[in-house]
C-alpha cells in the first residue's frame, strides 16, 4: 500500500480542474503548475499550491519534465496525476516521478512506452489475438518502401505517427499520386509534436463507427472495462461529439468488445484506467486502432452512465488498493451526451483563435454537467489546445440527453474568440446523428464545405438597436437629458444613420423611434422592433436574445441558435478589405514553421505559401490570388501575430475578353 496525500497535477484548464476536485474530495491536497499565460486561469485559483514553470511555450513549460519535477519537489507532492495530453503517456516521465520518489497516477512506464508507438502496440495486439486492421508497422521507413508497402495494402489507406494520438500526424490518402505530399506533412506534424516521425500505415476502414472501450485495473490483475463510449462524430480526426453507450451497441458486441478490451489490457500487465479504440465496421467486425494509456477527455460520459468516479479510482488504484468494482456491478444506466466546446471560426475552416474572453456563462440544469477551465477575462492564448471545455448532458433515453443538450448549448454564452457552439448544435440536430447513423465520415458527408452563416437584415436590425439604446442611455447619463426626450425634436423623430460591418463590407442602417419601439430600414428591408417588459419583438416574433455585450464597437450577441458579432464601423473607418488582394497575412497567432516561396516566384491560386504551428496543429497557407511573389516579409521559424504580413503577390492582370479581341 502506498499512501500519499499530496498530488502535483502536471497539467492545465479544464482537466487540472476536474483531477483536483476529486482529490480534494479525498482529503487531498493540491499543487498546480502554470505559466505565466495561465497565471490568471481558474485551475491556478483551485489549488491549494500553484508553481510557475514558464512563459507559456509548451516545451519550456508543461512539455518539460525537468521543471515539472523541480516543481513537484519544491512543493513537496508525494504524487503526479498527469490528465491527459502533454507528459500523461511519456514513459520516460513516468519513469523519472518513479526515480525521484513520486507516485505516478498511472500505468507502468513499461505499459506506456509498448503502447504509446502504434507499430509496437500492434504487433503486441496482433500476438494476444485482438483483431487488428492490416497495415504496415515496420522497421524500414524510407519514403519508397512505405509508399511500396501502401500499394500493397490498397487505396485508400491511412498513414499514421507511430508516436502520435489526437489526429496529429494523421493523413488519409486515396490515390498513389498524393502519397508522397501527404507522408511528407504527417512526419513534419509528428516530428513536431511528439519528437518522432515514425509511421505506419494501414487500410483506411471506410464509414466505420469509432467506439472505445473504458477498462481499468488494480495492482493486482484485476481488469474490468465500464462499457463502451462511440466517438464517431469526428473532424479532422478530432472527437466532437462523444457518447455512452453506443447508439449501435448489441449486448453480445458489448460482451465480446469488451472481452478484447481486458484481453488487451492484461496483455500489457496494465494498472489504472486506460481505453481501447476500435473501429467498427457496417458488417460489425471491429479492429484494434490503439489503447490510450491514461484518462480520456470523453471520461465524463462513462462517469454519468455508471456512476463511478475514474479519477478517484485512479488515485485508489496509485495507492495500491484493491478495485471494489466487480464485472458484473457494472450496470449502465441512461445515456450521456458530450460535446467540446474549441474556440475555432467554423466560419474560416475551423482555425484556432486566440484572445480575451469577454463573457462565458456556463449552462446548468438537469442531467447537465460543464467541465471547463475558464472565466470571463482570461486571455485565451495560442500555445496551448484550443478546447475550452466540455458540455455533458445525461438522461434516461438518449432523446433525453440530447434534447438536454441542445437546450444547454443554446443557453451557454461565449462572448469573445469565434467558437463552435453553433456548429456543435447543427451536429445535433442533424437527422443522422439523431437516428444514430453517425459514422467516422459525418462531418465530411455533411458539413464539407461548411455553409458561411447568413447575417440576415433581421440579425442587423436587432444589433443596430442595441447599440442604439446604449448609445442613448449613456447620451442621457452624459447630458442629464430625460430619456423619454431622447431621438425626438420639435419636429417629430430624428432619424439615426449607423454603419456596421458585414464580412468586408459597410451596411448602412437607418433608425427612427416611434411611440413604441423603432423602425428600422436596411435597403429595401423595414424593421419594427418593441420591447414589452423584458421580452424584444421583431416584427411581432419573440427575439430568442439570451444575453448582449458590447465591447467598444463590437457587438456580441446570444441567442439560443447562434452567437454573432457585429461591428460598428465609426466615421472615416473602411471595412475589413484590405484582406485578400495578394497580401497573404498570419490567420492566427503561431510559430513559423516554414516559407515555401521566395521573392519572384510565380503562384497560382492555392499555391502553398507557408506552414503555422498554432494550438497543436499544423496549418497550410495558400495563395488567394495567381501572380509574382513581390515580397517575403516572414522569417521561418519566428513567431508571428494573427494580421502580420507573411507575403505580398503582385497579382497577374486579368484580361477581359474586349481587351484580347482588341490585341
Amino acid at each position: 500500500m502506498t499512501e500519499f496525500n499530496s498530488i502535483l497535477v502536471a497539467n492545465r484548464g479544464e482537466i487540472a480542474l476536474r483531477i483536483m476536485r476529486s482529490a480534494r474530495a479525498m482529503g487531498i491536497t493540491c499543487i498546480a503548475v502554470y505559466t505565466e499565460a495561465d497565471a490568471h486561469s481558474p485551475h491556478v485559483e483551485f489549488a491549494d499550491r500553484a508553481i510557475c514553470i514558464g512563459e507559456g511555450p509548451v516545451g519550456d513549460s508543461y512539455l518539460d519534465a525537468d521543471k515539472v519535477l523541480a516543481a513537484a519537489r519544491d512543493a513537496g507532492a508525494e504524487a503526479v496525476h498527469p490528465g491527459y495530453g502533454f507528459l500523461s503517456e511519456n514513459a520516460g516521465f513516468a519513469k523519472a516521478c518513479a526515480d525521484a520518489g513520486l507516485t505516478f497516477i498511472g500505468p507502468s512506464a513499461d505499459a506506456i512506452a509498448l503502447m504509446g508507438n502504434k507499430a509496437a502496440a500492434k504487433r503486441r495486439m496482433i500476438e494476444a489475438g485482438v483483431p487488428c486492421v492490416p497495415g504496415y508497422e515496420g522497421a524500414d521507413q524510407s519514403p519508397d518502401v512505405l509508399a511500396a508497402e501502401a500499394g500493397k495494402i490498397g487505396y485508400p489507406v491511412m498513414i499514421k505517427a507511430a508516436a502520435g494520438g489526437g489526429g496529429r500526424g494523421m493523413r488519409l490518402v486515396t490515390a498513389p499520386v498524393d502519397f508522397a505530399k501527404a507522408l511528407d506533412l504527417a512526419k513534419s506534424e509528428a516530428l513536431s509534436a511528439f519528437g518522432s516521425d515514425e509511421m505506419i500505415l494501414e487500410r483506411a476502414v471506410m464509414r466505420p463507427r469509432h467506439v472505445e472501450i473504458q477498462v481499468f485495473a488494480d495492482a493486482t490483475g484485476h481488469t474490468i472495462h465500464l462499457g463502451e463510449r462511440d466517438c464517431s462524430v469526428q473532424r479532422r480526426h478530432q472527437k466532437v461529439v462523444e457518447e455512452a453507450p453506443s447508439p449501435v451497441m448489441r449486448p453480445d458486441l458489448r460482451a465480446e468488445m469488451g472481452a478484447a478490451a481486458v484481453e488487451a489490457a492484461r496483455a500489457i500487465t496494465y494498472s489504472g484506467a486506460g481505453t481501447v479504440e476500435f473501429l467498427l465496421d457496417e458488417s460489425g467486425a471491429f479492429y484494434f486502432l490503439e489503447m490510450n494509456t491514461r484518462l480520456q477527455v470523453e471520461h465524463p460520459v462513462t462517469e454519468l452512465v455508471t456512476g463511478l468516479d475514474l479519477v478517484a479510482l485512479q488515485i485508489r488504484a496509485a495507492r495500491g488498493q484493491v478495485l471494489a468494482v466487480t464485472q458484473e456491478d457494472v450496470v449502465l444506466k441512461g445515456h450521456a451526451i458530450e460535446v467540446r466546446l474549441y474556440a475555432e471560426d467554423p466560419a474560416q475552416n475551423f482555425l484556432p483563435q486566440a484572445g480575451m474572453i469577454h463573457q462565458w456563462l456556463a449552462p446548468q440544469g438537469a442531467g447537465i454537467r460543464v467541465d471547463a477551465g475558464i472565466v470571463s477575462g482570461q486571455e485565451i492564448s495560442a500555445f496551448y489546445d484550443p478546447m475550452l471545455a466540455k458540455v455533458i448532458a445525461h438522461g434516461a433515453t438518449r432523446a433525453e440527453a440530447l434534447d438536454r443538450l441542445i437546450a444547454a448549448l443554446g443557453d451557454m454564452v461565449m462572448f469573445g474568440p469565434a467558437c463552435n457552439r453553433d456548429f456543435l448544435i447543427d451536429v445535433l440536430r442533424h437527422e443522422a446523428f439523431v437516428s444514430g447513423a453517425a459514422t467516422t465520415g459525418f462531418i465530411g458527408a455533411y458539413f464539407d464545405p461548411l455553409p458561411l452563416p447568413e447575417v440576415t437584415s433581421a440579425d442587423l436590425a436587432l444589433a443596430a438597436s442595441l447599440i442604439y439604446r446604449a448609445d442613448q442611455a449613456a447620451l442621457a447619463k452624459t447630458a442629464d437629458l430625460q430619456s423619454e426626450l431622447l431621438g425626438w425634436s420639435s419636429q417629430g423623430a430624428l432619424q439615426a444613420r449607423m454603419l456596421l460591418e458585414v464580412g468586408s463590407d459597410p451596411v448602412t442602417v437607418l433608425l427612427r423611434e416611434t411611440r413604441d419601439g423603432i423602425d428600422v430600414q436596411i435597403g429595401e428591408a423595414q424593421h419594427h422592433l418593441v420591447r414589452q417588459g423584458d421580452c424584444l419583438r421583431l416584427d411581432g416574433q419573440r427575439v430568442d436574445l439570451r444575453n448582449h455585450l458590447m465591447v467598444a464597437d463590437d457587438l456580441y450577441l446570444a441567442t439560443g441558435a447562434r452567437l454573432l458579432k457585429l461591428t460598428r464601423l465609426r466615421a472615416g473607418a473602411s471595412a475589413a478589405a484590405t484582406a485578400g488582394g495578394g497580401e497573404v497575412r498570419a490567420p492566427m497567432h503561431g510559430n513559423l514553421l516554414e516559407i515555401c516561396v521566395q521573392t519572384g516566384d510565380q503562384v497560382e491560386v492555392g499555391s502553398r505559401l507557408a506552414v503555422l504551428e498554432a494550438m497543436k496543429m499544423q496549418h497550410e497557407i495558400l495563395a488567394d490570388v495567381a501572380g509574382a511573389v513581390a515580397e517575403v516579409t516572414a522569417v521561418a521559424a519566428s513567431q508571428v501575430k494573427a494580421g502580420d504580413l507573411l507575403v505580398q503577390i503582385e497579382q497577374t492582370k486579368q484580361t477581359t475578353s474586349a481587351e484580347e479581341a482588341k490585341g
